[in-house]
């Protein structure tokens, strides 16, 4: 499962242009995470200030 620490993230979208399921979206002031993800972790590796994290 991927989740978003809302209080770390900075919103600028990093992570939404790597995903290559186009599971992500940025809406207004926070990220939104699809059922389509795949947690392949793309996402996590690009985050400048580590706010995504991949849960088993």
């Amino acid at each position: 499962m991927l989740t978003v620490n809302r209080y770390k993230c900075c919103y600028c979208g990093a992570c939404v242009g790597v995903c290559p399921t186009c599971s992500l979206e940025l809406v207004e002031t926070f990220i939104e995470v699809s059922a389509d993800c795949k947690e392949c972790g793309i996402c996590t590796k690009i985050c400048p200030v580590g706010a995504l994290e991949v849960k088993a």
